[in-house]
């Protein structure tokens, strides 16, 4: 899709601002939904995250098929793009905020997470600066393998790719929340013909488990449909509520199928380590002269304002003018115990997310829906991370996970 210079610059604040104010009304972030899903089993905004990764992926496929793209996104992978993972979600769990749920607090009106941002940013200048060392000995030996989609690999058009890999996916979560809700296992052993229908209902029991699995799926979308259809709240109540993180996680993925068209995959910390080093330029560094800025973040070498830097600027305006009109902003001041978790999370979140080549929004909410090889294995990280951080961080009370 060709767009005037200022069309692209209308359209990155635009979509910024709807990324912004989507995310500060349904309170989605990914530390939520991995690490209440640990801890307490609570699936809220993970369902939010599913539906928004299966809408995306959907999406961008066909879009893909149809040239509407902007190009894959394919990082060299390895035992580091797993590691650079697992770096972030500890990271993003201690700070207690993952990248975009980072962004969307600060403009609500967390101080902290002004902080954790912060300390991000002190992370991409270090990374900077140790960079030509890092390519040395961590890409180049731990990330051998040249980047690859399933969608190039697989011998089908992206599109059906892409639907294969939802339906794929759709299976395995039906299996997962279906096997829970079947009866126990019906031989007590009696007798050889007790224990031959134990055996028949045994076997049956992973498609049984899928078969009421889909059929939970579909009743929890017809209940979200007729809550919305039945909902009789005055529309500005229901504008400034609170919204589903289901609904939220589907406009995303619109409104994300947008920028692939006009701009590429959606990414938060390549572009905030770009405004790391524009700010330092500005500062009268020469940022130019670092190669990670001049030759990799800015491939022309010139620091300057970049469309996806703009998108996530407005992405705060956004979630502030949400925050705002819906009685929610505030200025809320950190607890100073905590201020350990909020520096040594953002710097691991930095750190992290360029070992990573991407935070949770460019692996596992961008990078899955391109099925890209690399952004499995950071993902796997991510969750680790998530999971290893939120059980220590619990480890008083335990997890239910």
């Amino acid at each position: 899709m060709a767009l005037s210079s200022t069309g692209y610059v209308l359209t990155s604040v635009l979509v910024g601002l709807l990324f912004g104010a989507l995310l500060q009304k349904s309170r989605f972030c990914f530390v939520s939904a991995f690490r209440d899903f640990v801890a307490f089993k609570d699936t809220r905004v993970l369902k939010g995250v599913l539906a928004g990764v299966a809408v995306m992926t959907v999406f961008w496929s066909v879009q893909a098929t149809f040239g509407y793209f902007r190009g894959f996104w394919t990082p060299a992978w390895g035992v580091g793009s797993f590691l650079g993972g697992l770096v972030f979600g500890l990271g993003m769990t201690l700070a207690g905020g993952c990248a975009s749920g980072t962004l969307y607090r600060a403009g609500q009106g967390y101080v902290q997470f002004w902080i954790v941002l912060a300390f991000m940013f002190v992370g991409y200048v270090l990374f900077a600066f140790a960079f030509p060392t890092v390519e040395s000995f961590y890409f180049t030996p731990l990330n051998p393998f040249e980047g690859q989609t399933l969608y190039l690999l697989a011998p089908f058009s992206p599109a059906v790719t892409g639907v294969l890999a939802v339906a794929i996916g759709l299976l395995v979560y039906a299996y997962v929340t279906g096997r829970g809700k079947l009866p126990d296992d019906p031989s007590d052993g009696a007798s050889a013909v007790a224990d031959t229908r134990a055996s028949t209902a045994l076997a049956a029991r992973p498609v049984n488990a899928i078969g009421v699995g889909l059929r939970g799926v579909v009743d929890e979308l017809i209940a979200v449909a007729r809550g919305v259809a039945s909902d009789d709240r005055p529309l500005t109540k229901r504008l400034r509520d609170p919204w589903d993180a289901r609904l939220a996680g589907v406009a995303m993925a619109v409104v994300a199928a947008g920028w692939f068209w006009v701009h590429g995959h959606w990414a938060i910390t390549g572009a905030e380590a770009r405004w790391a080093g524009y700010l330092l330029a500005l500062t009268g560094y020469d940022a130019a002269g670092v190669e990670y800025w001049g030759s990799v973040l800015f491939f022309d070498g010139e620091i300057t304002v970049t469309v996806d830097m703009l998108m996530i600027a407005s992405l705060i305006v956004g979630s502030f003018v949400a925050a705002y009109l819906s009685g929610d902003f505030r200025v809320r001041t950190p607890n100073r115990e905590r201020l350990p978790n909020y520096v040594g999370g953002g710097l691991l979140m930095g750190v992290g997310s360029r070992l990573a080549a991407g935070c949770n929004i460019a692996n596992l909410f961008s990078g899955i829906a391109l099925l890209s090889v690399h952004s499995f294995l950071a993902g796997v990280g991510i969750l680790v991370g998530v999971y290893l951080m939120t059980h220590y961080m619990y480890r008083e009370v335990g997890c239910a996970i």
